[in-house]
């Protein structure tokens, strides 16, 4: 028998492709749950028993996560937990359970294409001066766009996207679509069917930003993106250009950012992502008329459950046959 450890959500949702996956690998699957009861703990005995589990979304956005982390660090027999998310690195259990051994995977991909579209949502609000329209429809007040109030057309305007996977890549083909000229930053070269103008590597940002009207960012959080938008940066960009992070909150000098909203150096910003989350009520960036907010939400969308349930699914069944597993988390 093989201990995992599932949400009752995930088993009533999916055990019938779980038990197929089983039959198929030859898999004796024992299936745990969490005790009903947020504030209780699983035994050591039940815990001994876990050797996979996934973190689920029903879980992760629930009381029952402190009890989730306490049995996989109690977990003394658990070989791999696969996560519905892509970084996990915030997680306080997550560095004992790599130094113990255990494989680690993400659902990375699985919500990339809903994280796409809301940055290029929110790309069109800026652009199109939807801000303006809805601050008027609450007061109720007819204040058509005219004159040199009108916004400029996209075509022809020169976007940066910063990180080209599953999100900065559908990115990049919608802003083609448009016309604009589309710079990407990644460390591989260019490729035949790329759909950019132009592509550097991070390294040459700093050159790149006097030409850019849009900021895209899309990029992992890593020691290299920390805090990639900062004063410096942002005195580079043309003044009144646009910034969008749906990359993570500390690739951005938040601080720095505000100042330069502030002053119009940025003209507009949609940012889904801070420094610290939730964003606290007192900062600038909830009333800045320039600025749209979202709450750490770019990625919800109704399919990611089952995409995320996929991707561990096939895992499983790689697991079983002792193949490599996607999608491995390092530190």
């Amino acid at each position: 028998m093989t201990g995992l450890l599932l949400s009752k959500s995930f088993v009533a949702k999916y055990g019938g492709e779980l038990n197929e996956v089983a039959q198929r690998v030859k898999l004796k699957p024992e299936i745990l749950h969490l005790p009903d009861d947020p504030q209780a703990r699983m035994s050591q005995a039940d815990c001994d028993r876990i050797e996979v589990t996934m973190q689920t979304r029903d879980v992760r956005f629930s009381d029952y996560f402190k009890g989730f982390g306490d049995a996989l660090i109690a977990a003394t027999n658990l070989k791999w937990a696969h996560f519905h998310s892509t970084a996990i690195e915030q997680h306080v259990f997550v560095p004992p359970l790599l130094a113990r051994g255990v494989k680690l995977t993400t659902s990375a991909g699985s919500n990339g294409e809903p994280v796409a579209q809301t940055a290029i949502a929110g790309l069109l609000m800026l652009a199109r001066r939807f801000p303006h329209w809805l601050d008027a429809q609450r007061r109720h007040a007819w204040e058509p766009l005219r004159g040199d109030a009108a916004p400029a057309d996209l075509r022809g305007q020169t976007v940066i996207v910063v990180g080209l996977g599953n999100i900065g890549m559908p990115v990049a083909q919608f802003c083609r679509a448009l016309s604009m000229h589309v710079i990407g930053i990644r460390r591989t070269p260019k490729k035949a069917d790329d759909p950019f103008d132009e592509i550097y590597p991070l390294a040459e940002l700093g050159k790149l930003l006097p030409r850019c009207q849009w900021l895209v960012l899309a990029c992992p959080y890593t020691k290299e993106t920390h805090h990639i938008v900062n004063a410096d940066t942002l005195a580079q960009l043309p003044r009144g250009a646009a910034l969008i992070n749906v990359a993570r909150g500390r690739v951005v000098d938040e601080p720095a950012l505000i100042d330069a909203l502030k002053a119009g150096q940025v003209g507009c910003a949609y940012l889904d992502v801070f420094e610290k989350e939730p964003l606290p009520a007192d900062s600038p960036l909830w009333a800045l008329p320039n600025v749209i907010v979202t709450p750490h939400n770019a990625s919800v969308s109704a399919g990611n459950d089952r995409r995320s349930a996929q991707i561990f699914l096939a895992n499983l069944e790689k697991w079983a046959c002792g193949e490599p597993l996607a999608n491995p988390h390092t530190a």
